[in-house]
């Protein structure tokens, strides 16, 4: 099992991993969510997959197991930023609820946003825990190598229980909002603290 950081810069050293990851996306958001999100030639995507971003896969012989974006939040592309922010200022058209910050979304080169997490559905439970920590750990890498000291995400709101688990810091930055097909809040993680 391998853990990549895929970028406009390197992905032409990576094959197809890119495209499959984009693939996995499909797979899991769109046929097992049933979300109606933006897809050509079998894969998701949206408007936030620029440049600026980076993704984080999890794969093996070339099977993405699991995957998550980095945005950072001083990005722009013509009217988009990153999606929390963007979901605040209203521009999302309601897909996810405008206060679901306690705060203004921050802009800062040190607070980078991670979205579209994912676990694929056909990995076997005996190894989701250890596919969830590669994720994990490969996020955090990711971002301390970007220049973060922070990454925030709208995530599931069980996290508190996982969250130690895996050896993060993180805190609350909005209320715990139920829309789509559950539960999710936006939550900060300290990577000062998690320096290995």
């Amino acid at each position: 099992m391998q853990t990549t950081t895929i970028s406009f810069s390197n992905i032409h050293v990576h094959g197809e991993l890119f495209t499959n990851l984009l693939r996995a996306r499909k797979q899991s958001f769109i046929v097992q969510n049933n979300w109606d999100l933006p897809q050509a030639d079998g894969m998701e995507f949206d408007q936030y997959d620029t440049p600026a971003s980076r993704w984080v896969a999890v794969h093996e012989r070339g099977e993405v197991l699991a995957g998550i974006r980095l945005t950072p939040t001083t990005a722009r592309c013509g009217i988009y930023s990153y999606m929390i922010r963007d979901a605040q200022r209203g521009i999302l058209g309601g897909e996810i609820p405008q206060k679901l910050l306690y705060d203004e979304a921050p802009v800062d080169p040190n607070i980078w946003e991670s979205s579209r997490v994912f676990v694929c559905h056909a990995v076997p439970m005996a190894l989701r825990r250890k596919v969830h920590m590669e994720l994990i750990d490969g996020l955090n890498r990711a971002a301390r190598e970007l220049g973060a000291t922070r990454h925030i995400g709208l995530i599931d709101a069980n996290w508190p229980r996982w969250y130690r688990r895996c050896g993060m810091d993180g805190e609350a930055i909005g209320p715990v909002l139920h829309f789509a097909d559950g539960d999710f809040q936006c939550v900060a993680t300290n990577l000062s603290l998690k320096m290995h």
